[in-house]
């Protein structure tokens, strides 16, 4: 099973956290600051993180910073914890390039089910490995992006969003339909995730944002190259 690093400085949170994770036959690291959790994560490289982000040391916020700058851990899936709950927070967390965000007090039942999407997208290996539209050349299972020749470094959500984009062929993926592929939802409370993550897609794609397109009052399109366009 995968090996999971909680990092939260209240032990009663570590503790439930840990005993529902445990249930699910996850092996477990812990981490009581934001200091332990970046030499943990470097030391063990565990398959997924849940991050608080109001931590000693180092805030949550700075941890993710340097997992990020760090080669070996820069993969790492990351589901952020946070009391504060609020929009700001949560558009923060996402516009960082987090796989996730859960807001205090959370159901146990939710937060596994989070985990397991978020381990199910960074661990899905889609049929084909290699898919080429005009100047994106991606590869599927090193989850890398060339563009016109040029690497980008996304998210491994970043990735699975902008694959579903594209191999939707022109037609228009309407933000449900995102949300169940990318993320595992089955509803659609969770809309600013998918707006915060197009926007963060479209920052790295620079002069080629504009092929992603929005559909107002629908969803996204990807605008395929003219040898590819619909009839």
């Amino acid at each position: 099973m995968a090996t999971i690093l909680i990092v939260d400085d209240e032990d009663d949170i570590r503790e439930l956290i840990a005993m529902n994770l445990r249930r699910e036959g996850y092996d477990l690291l812990e981490a009581a600051d934001g200091l332990k959790a970046v030499k943990l994560a470097r030391k063990k490289t565990p398959d997924l993180i849940l991050l608080d982000l109001m931590l000693p040391e180092k805030d949550g916020y700075q941890v993710f910073r340097d997992l990020k700058k760090n080669s070996t851990t820069q993969n790492i899936p990351v589901i952020m914890l946070t009391a504060l709950g609020k929009l700001d927070d949560r558009i923060t967390g996402l516009a960082l390039g987090a796989d996730d965000y859960v807001a205090k007090p959370f159901s146990p039942k939710e937060l596994m089910l989070r985990v397991k999407n978020v381990l199910h997208r960074s661990h899905a290996h889609p049929a084909g490995t290699l898919l080429d539209e005009g100047d994106f050349q991606l590869d599927k299972n090193q989850l890398t992006l060339q563009l016109a020749g040029q690497p980008v470094d996304l998210t491994t959500t970043e990735f699975k969003l902008l694959v579903v984009l594209i191999e939707s062929g022109g037609d228009t993926q309407e933000r449900g339909d995102l949300l169940r592929q990318v993320w595992g939802y089955n509803d659609l409370m969770q809309t600013r995730t998918l707006d915060t993550h197009i926007k963060r897609l479209r920052e790295k794609l620079g002069a080629h944002s504009e092929k992603i397109q929005t559909i107002r009052g629908e969803g996204y399109r990807f605008i395929p190259a003219p040898h590819t366009q619909p009839k």
